[in-house]
């Protein structure tokens, strides 16, 4: 093998005068990534109940708010505060305010909620809805454009009807809806107070009234002189003006004291404190046409009222 030339080596690329500059380059840029990868940050943001998680190099809520394109106007929730910073893992919670035309117990206003379904509205206004009665369920969504609500809380009321009393719980809107849920019936001529169409607050008494007795007719008419003379005047001396009295002595009844043989003669029926003061008046009157305008024999302590 004597007189062969060896071959030459091959270059070896990191034995270049370039190499440690390129190295330096690399690192830089690696660092400089690294760098940038460190000041982004992941930013959950919560808008109106939709939630987006944003990579972002915003140093504030409101920074990363323009960045997402998110306006907040006067009204609006915002948490946390505009100014604040934001780091990582940072929670931007925005609920818009929307119009709420609420009506509770037959009263209506209207408001201004952030929250975005009926029983977060209704808990924003410090209303108790536990036990009432909401025209949308608790989870409807209240949207940007508004809603309107009607709520009807739980009362307690009272009710007679006849002989019976008792107290019940309700969320009616009407007296009427009351009577249905306790299942009184008030046939034709039943009264019932307050109006069937009214609503029943907190403490109502409802009273349910059967027909009283159908008034005997009336043919005699009374004269206008006599009309005119002081019955008030007489029925206040008589009696202190009360259609129930009675007075065991004759017995004598009502307002006028009237005896019955007396009350019967002027078409009077039953009793005078089976009828109300205007039956009575009448009947007195009648009585002292029918005796040509000789009370005393009726009325022979007080008659004289009648001219007073």
């Amino acid at each position: 093998m004597r007189g062969r030339r060896r071959a030459p080596r091959p270059q070896v690329p990191w034995r270049s005068p370039w190499t440690p500059v390129v190295g330096l380059i690399a690192v830089a840029v690696a660092g400089g990534l690294m760098a940038v990868a460190n000041m982004s940050k992941d930013i959950k943001l919560v808008v109106d109940g939709e939630t987006v998680v944003i990579r972002s190099f915003a140093g504030s809520v409101f920074e990363l708010l323009t960045e997402a394109d998110v306006a907040v106007g006067l009204g609006d929730y915002l948490r946390p505060g505009g100014h604040d910073q934001v780091v990582d893992g940072t929670t931007i919670v925005v609920r818009h305010a929307r119009p709420l035309r609420l009506t509770v117990d037959g009263r209506t206003s209207n408001r201004m909620v952030t929250a975005t379904n009926v029983a977060a509205a209704l808990d924003e206004l410090d209303i108790d809805h536990a036990g009432g009665r909401l025209s949308a369920p608790p989870d409807r969504v209240v949207p940007l454009s508004g809603m309107s609500l009607t709520m009807y809380t739980s009362r307690r009321v009272q009710v007679i009807a006849g002989t019976e009393r008792r107290w019940t719980r309700t969320t009616a809107g009407t007296v009427r809806e009351v009577l249905r849920q306790e299942r009184i019936r008030t046939p034709r001529g039943y009264k019932v107070s307050p109006p069937p169409e009214s609503f029943p607050r907190q403490g109502t008494v409802i009273r349910v009234t059967p027909p009283g007795p159908v008034l005997p007719p009336r043919t005699v008419p009374i004269e206008a002189a006599v009309a005119r003379l002081n019955w008030a005047g007489l029925a206040q001396c008589e009696s202190h003006g009360n259609p129930k009295a009675l007075n065991p002595a004759g017995p004598y009844y009502g307002m006028y004291q009237f005896s019955l043989a007396s009350w019967q003669s002027v078409g009077g029926a039953g009793t005078p404190v089976m009828w109300p003061a205007e039956e009575q008046t009448y009947r007195a009157q009648l009585l002292y046409q029918r005796v040509s305008g000789r009370w005393e024999g009726q009325w022979p302590h007080c008659g004289s009222r009648l001219f007073g």
